[in-house]
C-alpha cells in the first residue's frame, strides 16, 4: 500500500493555512487522515439526519411524541454488536475492518430511504449504526497510531471539525427537505451514495505501522487467550483504574448530552417554532464557525494538555445547553447553539483520542470500542429517560436539561487519568 511519495511533506491544501498542523507531517499521514477522516464527515451527516428531520419522519411513520427519544435508544442498541466488531481490529487489523464497516454503513443507510414502516426504519437504522459506530471507534485508533505525538490533538480536533461539517451538510440538505423527491428519504439516499464513494476510495488505505509491527505478537495473543473477549479481560487486569476512569469520562459525557444533541433541531422547530430553513440557516453558518474553533482547540490541546482541554469543552457544552433549553429566545440562541455543539464535538473527539492514547497498541481498538459503547449506550439511556421526564414536566426543555447533571462525574474521573499530550504512545502505556 506504500507509494513513492509517502515520505514527502504533507500539503494540506484542503485546509486554510491557519488550520493546518503546526508540526510537519508526511504525505502518508495526510492520505490516511483523509481516508479515515472523511468517514467522520459522512457519519456527521448520517447520524444527524434523524435529529434534523424528526418532525417529518415522525409524521410519515406515525411516531408518538414520547417515543422520539426512545427511538434513538433503540438505534443505540447497535453499539453492543458494533463493539464486538471493533474489538476484532486488534486481531485482524484496522484496515480490513474499516473496509467492511464503511461498506455496511453505506448499504443500510441507503436501504433506510426505502423503509415503509416504523419497525423497518428502526431495524435498518440499527444495522446502519452497527457498522457506523464500529467505524467511528476505529477512526480514532488509526489516527492516534499514525500521526506524530505533537499533532494528535490537532488530528482529534480536525476529526471533530469534519464531523461538524457533515452535520452542516445535513442541515444544508435538510433546508430543502420539503422540495426534495421523497422528502426526508432523499437525505438517506444522499448519505448512502456518498459513503459508497468513500468505500471505493478507501481501497488505498494502508494498515497502520504500529499494528504491522505488533501483528505477530497480536496473533500469538489471539491463539493463547482465545480472542477478543479474553483480550478485554487481559486489558482490564493490566489497567483496571484507567479503564474504569475513561469509561466514567466517556459514559458520563454521553449520558449528559445524549438528549441535547439529538433533540436540539426538534426543539428549535417545535418549541421555538423555527421553520426547517430557519433551523438550517442557524446551523450552517454556526457550524462553519465551530469547525474553525474545533480544529484550533484540538491544536491547543497539544499545548495545554488533553485533559484540560476536555474539561473546558465539557463545561462549556453543559452550560450552553442548559441555557439553550431553558426556554430563552432571541439572538442569543445562535450563540448558545454554536458554543454547545462546539464544546460537545471537541470534548467527544478529544476523549476518544485520550482513550486510545493511554493503552498499548494491542488493546487500542478494544478500549475504543468499550468507551464508545459506554458513551452511546448511556446517551441512549438518558434519551429514554427524557421521555419519562417529558411526561413529568410536559415540556422537552427541562426534560432534556436533567441529564446535564452528569457532567461533574465525568470531570472528576478525568482528573485522575494520565496526561498524553506530546508524549510517545509507548511511554504513556507504560507510565
Amino acid at each position: 500500500m506504500t507509494t513513492i511519495d509517502d515520505d514527502l511533506p504533507a500539503r494540506f491544501y484542503w485546509l486554510p493555512p491557519m488550520l493546518r498542523p503546526t508540526e510537519p507531517m508526511l504525505r502518508r499521514e495526510e492520505r490516511v487522515f483523509l481516508l479515515v477522516g472523511l468517514a467522520a464527515l459522512f457519519a456527521g451527516f448520517d447520524q444527524n439526519v434523524y435529529g434534523f428531520a424528526i418532525p417529518q419522519i415522525q409524521a410519515s411513520l406515525h411516531i408518538p411524541e414520547n417515543q422520539i427519544g426512545v427511538t434513538v435508544t433503540y438505534f443505540r442498541l447497535a453499539t453492543f454488536v458494533a463493539m464486538v466488531l471493533a474489538l476484532t481490529a486488534d486481531i485482524v487489523g484496522r484496515r480490513r475492518l474499516l473496509l467492511i464497516t464503511i461498506f455496511g454503513q453505506a448499504a443500510f443507510t441507503l436501504a433506510t430511504a426505502f423503509s415503509e414502516t416504523y419497525v423497518q426504519f428502526v431495524w435498518l437504522q440499527v444495522l446502519t449504526r452497527v457498522f457506523g459506530y464500529a467505524e467511528e471507534m476505529l477512526c480514532f485508533v488509526v489516527i492516534v497510531e499514525e500521526v506524530a505525538a505533537n499533532v494528535r490533538g490537532w488530528a482529534a480536533g480536525t476529526l471533530a471539525g469534519l464531523t461538524y461539517t457533515g452535520a452542516g451538510l445535513a442541515a444544508l440538505c435538510f433546508a430543502a427537505v420539503n422540495i426534495l423527491p421523497g422528502h426526508w428519504r432523499a437525505l438517506y439516499v444522499i448519505g448512502g451514495f456518498s459513503m459508497f464513494f468513500l468505500a471505493f476510495l478507501r481501497r488505498r488505505l494502508p494498515e497502520t505501522k504500529r499494528f504491522q509491527v505488533r501483528h505477530e505478537e497480536v496473533g500469538k495473543l489471539n491463539a493463547r487467550v482465545g480472542g477478543a473477549f479474553d483480550m478485554v479481560r487481559r486489558m482490564a487486569h493490566e489497567y483496571p483504574a484507567r479503564i474504569l476512569l475513561i469509561i466514567l469520562v466517556s459514559g458520563g459525557g454521553g449520558f449528559a448530552v445524549g438528549p441535547s444533541t439529538v433533540l436540539a433541531a426538534s426543539y428549535l422547530q417545535k418549541t421555538l417554532h423555527y421553520a426547517p430553513w430557519q433551523a438550517s440557516a442557524l446551523m450552517i453558518p454556526g457550524g462553519l464557525f465551530a469547525l474553525w474553533l474545533n480544529i484550533l482547540m484540538g491544536r491547543l490541546s497539544d499545548r495545554i494538555g488533553r485533559k484540560r482541554a476536555i474539561a473546558l469543552m465539557m463545561s462549556l457544552c453543559g452550560i450552553a445547553y442548559a441555557v439553550f433549553f431553558s426556554g430563552i429566545q432571541g439572538v442569543i440562541i445562535p450563540v448558545l447553539w454554536i458554543a454547545a455543539f462546539f464544546g460537545f464535538f471537541t470534548a467527544t473527539s478529544l476523549t476518544r483520542s485520550l482513550s486510545a492514547e493511554i493503552v498499548p497498541t494491542a488493546y487500542r481498538a478494544t478500549i475504543g470500542g468499550i468507551c464508545y459503547c459506554a458513551e452511546i449506550m448511556l446517551g441512549g439511556v438518558s434519551l429514554g429517560l427524557e421521555g419519562v421526564w417529558y411526561d413529568y414536566f410536559h415540556a422537552h426543555g427541562p426534560a432534556i436539561s436533567v441529564s446535564l447533571l452528569a457532567i461533574p462525574i465525568a470531570l472528576v474521573a478525568l482528573f485522575f487519568l494520565p496526561e498524553p499530550a506530546g508524549r510517545v504512545l509507548e511511554d504513556i502505556s507504560h507510565a
